[in-house]
């Protein structure tokens, strides 16, 4: 079974594989899945930019909310959720899409 997300399929059978579709909102329902106030499109770019451009707009949400970032560059696949422990953000979900990932952060301050 497979789940569109932001407008890109996702991939079917991921489960057990490490990578997760987004985790429920605190006051949403189980299964309900985060949604994202800001989707920052970093597909095509290589590293460093997918982190520069989360660092710059993380700033242009609340504290609280979700940011996503669909990036494709390998890189991103460790550097998006080590930035957010370097910087005390939370890292809400991995989702695999057809070509890269889209990722969650949570702004914490």
């Amino acid at each position: 079974m497979s789940r569109d997300w932001f407008g890109r399929r996702e991939a079917a059978g991921r489960q057990g594989t490490g990578v997760s579709g987004p985790a429920p909102a605190p006051d949403a329902a189980p299964g309900q899945p985060v949604p994202p106030l800001l989707t920052i499109d970093a597909l095509g770019r290589k590293c460093p930019i997918p982190i520069i451009m989360l660092a710059e707009q993380i700033r242009d949400v609340p504290v609280g909310a979700v940011i996503a970032v669909l990036a494709d560059d390998p890189a991103a696949y460790t550097d998006v959720p080590a930035w957010c422990g370097m910087k005390s953000h939370e890292f809400v979900f991995r989702s695999e899409l057809e070509s890269g990932w889209a990722f969650g952060i949570r702004r914490r301050y």
